[in-house]
């Protein structure tokens, strides 16, 4: 490892949250501790071609009106080699490899398929590449829905009522997947089973919506997965760090709420992104302790029923007497706004000290089986 440790940025991607990987991508630039760490900027095409980018062109990603950045189409491709002490990234300029440059950890914050769910991670592992975040398996169980709630439910997690449909179902099985949907009752959202950003995602009311809401959700994934909404409930959120050397593994944060302004919607992509005032946060978010310290506990078994390593961030829905649990994002969302550092900065840890410990945490692990 070089006197000044290599950090490679990636972000974009092929999937549907490109946009918002190029936005949290410029948040963390603008966060890296540059005194202790050099950055490399690679950029994903929505084509899927890598590319070496400048600093400041990832600096400059933004939202324009209702639209979200995009990594360009590249001249040239930006390739990856193992190198002696981990990895190397170069251009590629006709058969010639220029501007080979070291790599010791990567901080990649893909959200979605082809980036959170153990593909590029697995890529990683092969090459002996350190990286942030969890590792191949967490991230691809963390990506599902349904293998998400099957890992909490063997690890005694409160999972709320739901129904999986894969596209072999839906297409040969249709009529007896319908009747298992209206048997949990209404309202239910209908989600693509691997996706984030509340892309894909339908709330539906009544049975004549389920159509529209599956069409909908297979633009997305050909799986699908109906979630029984929770009426009386509150969206609570807590981010967990790794913490290799406590019991758990991992510690807490305070426990944040997410209040959506218009009282017969839910927290889509267009809240979360485009309408500054469609969402309030709540951090601390007000609750009993006896709630919080019971948000705070599952959200660390969540961690760990995924063997996840660096992050999570956990969902909830909750009454002041129960809670279950949502979903958990392996990567989530990571501008200076987000749920993740912002639930961390009301826990007395800054953005930019959260983005230096999650590097730290990578270079920390070893790579291969542990």
């Amino acid at each position: 490892m070089s006197e000044r440790t290599k950090i490679a940025l990636v972000f974009g991607g092929k999937s549907s949250e490109h946009g918002i990987s190029c936005l949290t991508a410029a948040s963390v630039l603008g966060a890296i501790d540059r005194e202790r760490f050099d950055i490399v900027a690679v950029g994903i095409s929505k084509s899927g071609r890598w590319s070496r980018m400048s600093l400041e062109e990832v600096a400059d990603l933004h939202i324009t009106g209702d639209a979200t950045p995009e990594v360009p189409e590249p001249e040239h491709d930006a390739v990856w080699l193992v190198g002696e002490h981990g990895g190397q990234v170069a251009t590629r300029v006709g058969d010639q490899l220029v501007d080979i440059q070291e790599v010791d950890v990567v901080f990649a914050p893909l959200h979605g398929p082809y980036g959170e769910d153990g593909t590029i991670q697995g890529m990683f592992e092969m090459m002996g590449i350190r990286y942030v975040g969890p590792g191949v398996l967490a991230s691809a169980v963390g990506m599902d829905k349904h293998f998400m709630k099957l890992a909490f439910e063997a690890a005694g997690l409160p999972v709320g009522p739901y129904v999986v449909a894969s596209e072999r179902r839906l297409r040969l099985e249709r009529k007896a997947v319908l009747a298992e949907v209206a048997g949990l009752g209404f309202p239910v959202f209908v989600k693509p089973a691997r996706g984030g950003s509340s892309i894909g995602i339908t709330r539906v009311t009544d049975p004549s919506g389920l159509e529209d809401a599956i069409a909908e959700a297979q633009r997305h994934d050909p799986k699908v997965i109906f979630e029984q909404g929770f009426v009386g409930t509150r969206e609570l959120e807590v981010a967990v760090l790794g913490d290799p050397g406590s019991p758990e593994g991992c510690r807490a944060s305070v426990v944040g709420e997410i209040r959506v302004q218009d009282g017969d919607g839910f927290y889509d992509f267009a809240t979360k992104y485009l309408d500054d005032d469609g969402a309030a946060l709540d951090a601390p978010a007000r609750t009993t302790p006896e709630l919080a310290a019971r948000l705070r506990e599952l959200a660390c078994r969540a961690f760990n029923a995924l063997d996840a390593e660096g992050l999570v961030r956990a969902d909830f829905f909750a009454t002041e007497d129960q809670a279950w649990i949502n979903e958990v994002n392996t990567m989530p969302g990571f501008t200076r706004i987000s749920m993740y550092p912002a639930l961390w900065q009301a826990s007395g840890i800054p953005y930019p000290e959260l983005v230096t410990r999650l590097i730290e945490l990578a270079l920390e692990r070893p790579v291969g089986l542990r």
